[in-house]
C-alpha cells in the first residue's frame, strides 16, 4: 500500500467515525493543516486588518462617552494595541506553524479585552461602566470572525471572561445589579460564538475530509488510467511499443517535423524465415525468439527512437531528427546485433541463424505529402530487400544520398 492509498484509507476511517473531536489522526491532521494553512493565514490576516480597524474607529466612542479617558483610549487603542496587533499580522502573513498562528490570534482576544478594561476603568464619567455590554464583541470577533480552531477560541474566551469579570467585580461605580447582568450577557455571548465556532470547524473539517476523499481517488483512477493507457500501447510479447501507439505517435511526430523542419526516418524490420522457425521450434520458443530480437533492436537504437511491433514477426522504428546517415547506421547496427544473438533456425536450413530484413524511407515531411506515404515507401523497400534475398537492407528512393546507392546499402543481392 502506497502513501497516497494509506492517507485514504485513513481519510475514509475519520468519515465513518464522525468523532465529536475536533481532530484528526496524525496524518490526516497534517494533511489538513498542510492543505488548508496558507488560506486560513490569509483570511484571518484580512479579518484581523478589519476588526483593528473598527477597534481604533471605537476612539470616537470613547471621546463622546467618555472625554475624560480619550488620552488613554487613543495610547492603549493606537498606541499599544495597534502596533501589536500588525505585528502579529505580519508575522502570520509571513508563515508560521498552525499552533503558534492560533495562539497569535488569539493572544489579540485577550489584549483588547485587557485594554478594554483598563480604558474603561479609567474613566469617572456617568454610566461610563456601560461599556463593559460591549465587550462580546471581542469575543465574536474570536470565535466568529477570526474562527479560532475551537481549543484556542474556548481558551481565549474562558481567559477574556475572567479578566472581564475581574474588572467588573472591582469597578466600584457599577451598580450590583448591573455587574450580574453585564457578566450574565458576556457570558451567554461566550457560548453562543463558541457553538457557531465549533458548528463551523466541524463543517469546515467534514467538508475537507470529502473533498480529499475525492482528490484521492481522482488521483488513484488517474494512475490506473495512465497504467492501463500504458498497456494498450504495449505489446505484452515484448513489452515494446504496439501499433496503436506508432499510429497515435505517426501524426504528431510528422506535424513536428513540418514545424521544425526536420526529416523523419523509419525502419520498417521482418525477421526472415520466421514461419519456418516457428514451425520446427515450436510457438513458445518463437516467443522468446521475438522478445530477444525486440531487445535487440531497442538496445541499438536512441532512446528517443520509437521501437515497435508492427504484428507477428514485424517491427518498425520511427526515428526523428534523422539524416540518411543516422538512419543508414541505426540499420545496420539492428542487422548485425541480430545476426550477432546466432539465434539457430534448424527450420530454414541446418546452418541458418535468425536474420533479418530491413527497408528504409527518410523523408522531410512537408505539405504535399503524408505520413502514410512514409510508411509505404519503407514498406515497399523491405518487399524488395526480402525478395533479393533476405537479411539485407533496402532504401526507399526518395531522397538525394550523396555519395550512397539510393537503391540499397549493406548486403547485396547475389
Amino acid at each position: 500500500m502506497n502513501e497516497s492509498e494509506a492517507l485514504l484509507k485513513d481519510v475514509e476511517g475519520e468519515i465513518a467515525k464522525r468523532s465529536w473531536r475536533l481532530r484528526f489522526e496524525d496524518a490526516v491532521e497534517a494533511r489538513f493543516e498542510a492543505d488548508t494553512q496558507q488560506q486560513r493565514s490569509r483570511s484571518m490576516v484580512l479579518a484581523g486588518l478589519v476588526s483593528a480597524i473598527i477597534y481604533v474607529l471605537f476612539l470616537f466612542n470613547d471621546y463622546s462617552f467618555r472625554p475624560d479617558a480619550f488620552p488613554v483610549a487613543v495610547l492603549l487603542r493606537a498606541g499599544v494595541m495597534l502596533p501589536i496587533g500588525l505585528t502579529i499580522l505580519w508575522w502570520v502573513h509571513r508563515g508560521v506553524s498552525p499552533a503558534r498562528r492560533e495562539a497569535l490570534m488569539s493572544s489579540t482576544i485577550i489584549l483588547a479585552m485587557v485594554l478594554s478594561c483598563l480604558i474603561s476603568a479609567s474613566s469617572t464619567a456617568p454610566y461610563s461602566y456601560l461599556d463593559v455590554f460591549s465587550f462580546g464583541l471581542i469575543l465574536v470577533v474570536g470565535n466568529v470572525v477570526y474562527s479560532l480552531r475551537f481549543g484556542y477560541a474556548w481558551a481565549s474566551s474562558v481567559i477574556s471572561i475572567l479578566i472581564a469579570l475581574i474588572f467588573v467585580i472591582l469597578y466600584e461605580p457599577m451598580p450590583i445589579e448591573v455587574k450580574r447582568l453585564a457578566m450574565f450577557t458576556l457570558v451567554a455571548k461566550a457560548l453562543f460564538t463558541l457553538v457557531a465556532n465549533y458548528r463551523l470547524e466541524a463543517s469546515e473539517r467534514n467538508s475537507y475530509l470529502h473533498v480529499l476523499k475525492e482528490r484521492l481517488r481522482a488521483g488513484s483512477y488517474l494512475k490506473d488510467n495512465q497504467a492501463l493507457s500504458q498497456l494498450s500501447m504495449t505489446d505484452p510479447l515484448t513489452n515494446i511499443s504496439n501499433r496503436r501507439k506508432f499510429d497515435a505517435l505517426l501524426p504528431i511526430c510528422w506535424q513536428e517535423a513540418i514545424d521544425k523542419d526536420i526529416s523523419l526516418g523509419l525502419l520498417v524490420i521482418d525477421i526472415d524465415h520466421f514461419k519456418a522457425y516457428n514451425d520446427y521450434y515450436g510457438h513458445p520458443q518463437g516467443d522468446e525468439c521475438l522478445r530477444k530480437v525486440a531487445n535487440t533492436m531497442q538496445d541499438n537504437s536512441r532512446e528517443s527512437d520509437l521501437v515497435v511491433r508492427f504484428g507477428g514477426e514485424e517491427f518498425v522504428v520511427l526515428m526523428a531528427n534523422a539524416s540518411p546517415e543516422m538512419v543508414k547506421r541505426a540499420a545496420e547496427r539492428i542487422q548485425h546485433s541480430v545476426e550477432a544473438l546466432q539465434i539457430p533456425n534448424h527450420g530454414h536450413s541446418k546452418e541458418s541463424v535468425v536474420t533479418v530484413s530491413i527497408g528504409v524511407a527518410v523523408l522531410s515531411p512537408n505539405v504535399g505529402i503524408a505520413p502514410v506515404d512514409l510508411l509505404s515507401q519503407a514498406d515497399e523497400a523491405l518487399y524488395e530487400a526480402k525478395r533479393q534475398g533476405r537479411n539485407r537492407i533496402k532504401i526507399a528512393n526518395l531522397i538525394d544520398l550523396s555519395s550512397n546507392d539510393a537503391g540499397g546499402f549493406g548486403k547485396t543481392a547475389p
